[in-house]
């Protein structure tokens, strides 16, 4: 499956330290959704740090087809003015959500919610991708769908013209899923409840109560119930964007893996419900530490100080997989540079991310000499201790995450490494090679 005009990119040790501060680009699940909300609110919603990859800019392209205002007023900054619950108009032609899953799945929660007829496509890679598993629980909500076989884009919905409340227990983890499911029941009279059995990332419930909505979390016997009361008056508010901590963890892990380097990254979401990288890599022994923590838009922000450490094999428990599950590719990079063998259990929900990302993970520490097996769905890396041979040509099947962590370990290997592919690297980190060079003072990442 190849994306028209392939650009490989290829990194190498830079032969000194990494040193340096840096920021990243905004969060993208939270720029997501800032957008969304801002259309979805009464008034005009300032947003700052947002994150101008294409997945995002996707996403401001549909809002403005639903009729918001969206406009961008200068580097990450935009201005949404929105046009209220259940005010969302029928957009005039197809709406193509590009490389975006986040996208997708929480626009069908939106529109699934408005009397409205619309369609939605994506990219190869998308429309690879299950939708059943947020149209299956939108139609309690009175909403149709017409899909590919499995569920999967082009699809088109006729959203519900007088929406019922969902009462839904998730059958896997997934954030998104629990946002489609709040985001029909913005628009539906009554309260809308979710159980998850394990907590995802919670920036919806978050936001929802930023702009807002009253919204309940509690743990019951079944798991972490969310309640929202529906039919809320959402009210612009400003949102300022932490950095993504899934973009933070490849410098962090760069900073880690080679020799002498120390890299801060600064203004990180520290969402406890995204930092089990952060936890895993401490648990290994990472030199890692958080300064000047504060909170922002409803979110908790700090800056990362990661110093190059000697790390150790751990094993790494199932239910820590929600808060790190972009994060495996990346962290598998570091357990192929730590002493000993590191265990990463329960990553079904890896297959089916942008690409079989457990596979893809499996062939890139192969492809440049690191043993690793896959036993069900764990993952378990024999590391190198700091001896990763490299070498190889990673497949990245259009998919970001591998491309960025190929990378990374070329700046640990002893061999340069190449990723067939980086265009995609811009859906969630523009610049992200610039950046990296900038950090080594020298072209250590460059064209082959």
């Amino acid at each position: 499956m190849s994306h028209p005009d392939p650009r490989p990119l290829q990194a190498r040790a830079p032969g000194s330290p990494l040193a340096g501060r840096l920021g990243v680009p905004g969060d993208k699940s939270i720029s997501h959704r800032a957008l969304m909300f801002g259309a979805l609110a009464v008034g005009t919603t300032e947003i700052s740090g947002l994150l101008e990859g294409e997945d995002v800019l996707r996403t401001a392209a549909a809002m403005r087809a639903l009729g918001a205002e969206v406009e961008r007023v200068g580097p990450g900054a935009w201005r949404v003015s929105g046009r209220g619950v259940g005010g969302l108009v029928e957009p005039a032609d197809v709406l193509d959500m590009g490389n975006s899953g986040t996208a997708a799945r929480l626009l069908l929660g939106l529109l699934a919610g408005h009397p409205v007829f619309a369609t939605m496509t994506g990219d190869a890679s998308l429309r690879k991708r299950p939708m059943k598993r947020v149209t299956e629980p939108l139609s309690a909500t009175g909403a149709a769908f017409w899909t590919r076989e499995g569920g999967r884009l082009p699809l088109a919905i006729r959203g519900a013209a007088d929406p019922l409340p969902i009462d839904y227990t998730l059958p896997v983890a997934s954030a998104q899923v629990k946002s489609a499911c709040l985001l029909a029941g913005l628009c539906a009279p009554g309260t809308t409840r979710v159980v998850e059995r394990e907590p995802t990332r919670d920036h919806t419930e978050n936001m929802l109560r930023h702009f807002g909505a009253t919204v309940s979390v509690e743990d019951t016997a079944q798991g972490r119930l969310v309640t929202l009361e529906g039919q809320p008056e959402l009210v612009a508010a400003p949102v300022l964007v932490p950095g993504d901590p899934s973009s933070a963890a490849f410098p962090i892990v760069s900073a880690l893996l080679v020799p002498g380097s120390r890299v801060v990254v600064e203004n990180i979401g520290l969402n406890p419900l995204r930092t089990g990288l952060i936890t895993t890599l401490r648990e290994m022994g990472a030199a890692l530490r958080v300064e000047n923590e504060r909170v922002a838009g409803g979110e908790p922000v700090g800056d990362l100080v990661a110093e190059y450490t000697e790390l150790t094999g751990v094993t790494v428990p199932p239910g820590r997989a929600p808060s790190m599950i972009d994060e495996y590719p990346v962290l598998a990079v570091a357990a192929a540079a730590a002493r000993g063998v590191t265990r990463m259990t329960g990553l079904a929900e890896l297959r089916v991310k942008e690409s079989d990302r457990l596979a893809a993970t499996f062939a890139l520490l192969a492809a440049n000499g690191v043993k690793a097996t896959i036993e069900g769905d764990d993952l378990i890396v024999e590391g190198t201790a700091g001896a990763i041979p490299g070498g190889g040509t990673v497949e990245t099947h259009m998919d970001h995450r591998i491309a960025m962590s190929a990378l990374v370990m070329g700046l640990a290997a002893r061999a340069p490494v190449t990723a067939d592919d980086a265009a995609f690297i811009d859906t969630s980190f523009p610049g992200f090679a610039t950046l990296m060079n900038g950090l080594a003072g020298t072209e250590a990442m460059a064209a082959p």
